[in-house]
């Protein structure tokens, strides 16, 4: 990974792990090294110690000050609270602001959910779906003026389904539920109403995480 611009080494190696992350290459409970990466990367450690806090700041990597790193793991339990964590936040604020939605932002969340439809049926891939539902997400949080509770939303799930359980996220429901568990908010959205947009956003993300469960650590894995 040559030629790094030097303002943005840090960045860059955020992306670098995220990846590696990404890819399976490294695991849950796999140590991250800061002095391997930066010989791999060929930089100073300076800049892999920064980018290691803002993955622990993000949850994907748990270690303390002079102990090692490792890519965090979670028990089942944790993941289900996450996801609920998660469900309920988003839940409530968009529920909240849900006359705020235009017609323009509709028209945008329902050409998004077309998209994962068209992907639904040409390839099935839910991976091709995943940044679809990144930007289907990202327009909801664009109405909701708090940006704690936006961070905290991303912070409670992003990490687990788009990070450190990839692999399986992508298989907890094939592509058409993807598409028709979206179309169901867009429609509620629709409706205006505030207490069935809450109902079908927080089942949504509960029912991720009683199935995102099954691929939890052992808990005394987990605290190795």
């Amino acid at each position: 990974m040559g030629g790094l611009n030097k303002q943005t080494y840090c960045e860059q190696v955020v992306d670098f792990i995220r990846a590696k992350i990404l890819a399976g290459e490294l695991s849950p409970l796999s140590p991250v090294k800061e002095a391997a990466i930066a010989d791999e990367l060929s930089i100073s450690r300076a800049p892999v110690r920064e980018a290691m806090q803002i993955l622990v700041r993000e949850g994907l990597i748990e270690g303390h000050p002079q102990k090692r790193k490792f890519v965090r793991a979670l028990t089942a339990k944790q993941i289900r609270n996450s996801y609920f964590t998660g469900g309920v936040l988003e839940a409530a604020a968009v529920a909240a602001v849900v006359e705020c939605y235009s017609d323009e932002d509709i028209a945008a969340l329902e050409s998004i959910v077309a998209r994962m439809l068209a992907v639904a049926r040409q390839s099935g891939s839910v991976a091709e779906q995943a940044p679809l539902d990144d930007a289907f997400h990202d327009l909801l949080f664009t109405r909701v003026d708090n940006e704690l509770v936006v961070e905290l939303c991303k912070r409670s799930c992003q990490g687990i389904s788009k990070f450190l359980l990839f692999k399986h996220w992508v298989k907890l429901f094939p592509a058409q539920m993807v598409y028709e568990r979206h179309l169901e908010i867009v429609n509620a959205i629709k409706s205006r109403d505030q207490a069935l947009v809450e109902s079908v956003i927080r089942a949504h993300y509960i029912s991720s995480g009683e199935k995102m469960a099954a691929f939890g650590v052992d808990v005394y894995c987990a605290a190795a």
